[in-house]
Formats: C-alpha cells, sequence, structure tokens
C-alpha cells in the first residue's frame, strides 16, 4: 500500500506545482492586460500608443540638453483643418514628460471661444478625455503615452438638421461640427519591455470659424465615442 500512497503524493505534488506554474502565467497576463486595457470603468486611462507621436515631445537645446514641451493646437482659418488640429492635439499626452493633466487641458482651452461663454463646458468636455490625476500618476510608471491617427472627418449630417432648428441669432455665423472618426494609439512599457495597443475612437468637435473670428476657434467636444452622425 506504501507504493500507492506515494503514487498519491507524488500526483499531489505534481498537480500543485502545475497549479503554481498556470497562476504564474494568467497573473503576468493579468498584468499586461491591464497596462493596456486600463480598468474596465475608465476606458480612457488604458496605456495603449504607438511609438511615433504626431509632435517632438521634447526640445533639444545646443547643449543637448532634452526639455519636455507640450504639444499645440496650431491655428488655422479653414474648419477642417483646425478641426484635424484639435483631435491630434487632444489625443497627444505623455505621462513620462513630467506634465500632468491640467497642463494639456490647458493646451486645448486657448484655443476655446474667446468670448469665454464655453469655457467651462469646454474644461469638463477635455477633462472627460484625459485620464485622472491618480490615473495619471499609475500610468507614469510605465511611461505611457498617446497619440491619434485620424481616419475620416466629415460634417455628420445631424448637423445640418441642428442649425435648421436652431433660433435666429442661438448659433454664431461660421459655427461647424464637424465628426472625427480614428485610431487612439497608446504605448508604455511593462517589465521594461515595451508593450502597445490602438482602439478605435470617434467623437465630434464644434468649432467656430469666420466671419466670427479671422481664425477658428473650439467650442465644446461630445462625448467620447458618442458622435454626432
Amino acid at each position: 500500500m506504501k507504493p500507492a500512497l506515494t503514487d498519491a503524493q507524488d500526483r499531489r505534488r505534481l498537480i500543485a506545482v502545475v497549479v503554481a506554474i498556470i497562476a504564474i502565467v494568467v497573473l503576468a497576463t493579468i498584468g499586461v492586460y491591464g497596462l493596456l486595457a486600463g480598468p474596465r470603468t475608465l476606458d480612457d486611462q488604458r496605456p495603449d500608443i504607438d511609438r511615433r507621436p504626431p509632435s517632438p515631445s521634447v526640445s533639444v537645446a545646443p547643449d543637448g540638453t532634452l526639455t519636455p514641451v507640450l504639444p499645440t493646437v496650431r491655428a488655422s482659418a479653414d474648419p477642417e483643418t483646425f478641426a484635424r488640429n484639435v483631435a491630434t492635439t487632444l489625443f497627444a499626452w505623455d505621462t513620462a514628460s513630467g506634465f500632468m493633466p491640467l497642463d494639456y487641458t490647458s493646451v486645448i482651452l486657448a484655443v476655446g471661444d474667446p468670448s469665454g461663454e464655453e469655457q467651462a463646458g469646454l474644461a469638463s468636455d477635455v477633462a472627460a478625455y484625459l485620464p485622472t490625476r491618480t490615473a495619471w500618476l499609475d500610468l507614469r510608471q510605465y511611461a505611457t503615452a498617446q497619440h491619434l491617427r485620424i481616419g475620416e472627418v466629415f460634417v455628420p449630417e445631424a448637423w445640418a438638421a441642428a442649425v435648421e432648428q436652431a433660433q435666429p441669432g442661438q448659433l454664431a455665423e461660421g459655427t461647424v461640427a464637424y465628426t472625427i472618426e480614428g485610431t487612439r494609439h497608446r504605448s508604455g512599457v511593462w517589465n521594461d519591455e515595451p508593450v502597445e495597443s490602438a482602439h478605435p475612437v470617434a467623437f465630434t468637435v464644434f468649432i467656430v470659424c469666420a466671419p466670427t473670428y479671422e481664425t477658428c476657434h473650439l467650442l465644446r467636444l461630445s462625448e467620447l465615442d458618442n458622435p454626432l452622425r
């Protein structure tokens, strides 16, 4: 009977070892998934971007010193061009730059409507596109960065209906909406290895251009992934 008992013990040891190995693999997989996907309730916190940001994230001094710089929204009097510029800058951030979400928010607010009427609403809109301060600090551990690659840009059909239903004077002349569809890319470092992922996004930017202003300005942003169609 002793050999049988030994065999049973050996089998239990083997099962324990296999379970331990599986647990380690599962934990490692969850770790990488957590870096790429983030909390389910905060989709915008996922650290996934590709390694080619749309604009330089550092400036190089003559002595070779690297200084992080914030992206900027390029001014334009062309509505579609400006909408693209806003979209690109909105998604361009890097947690390793030393800047915080409010710094990136200020970049978008800088091209807001000069009248200031939509400033508070726009600030709230932008905040919804960026990780919270706590999430930002967590993502910084993985050197998470992000940028957007634009696919389609178009004036949604729903905008024409909105303009028709607007009361006289409700919309400033030159106000228009553009829906943008693209891919949000994020990248980070997990266990000293680069990781990246991509996620389709869609949203609408509301802007005002000529004749109200010589150059375009941003009014509001739709909820992410809930654009006008």
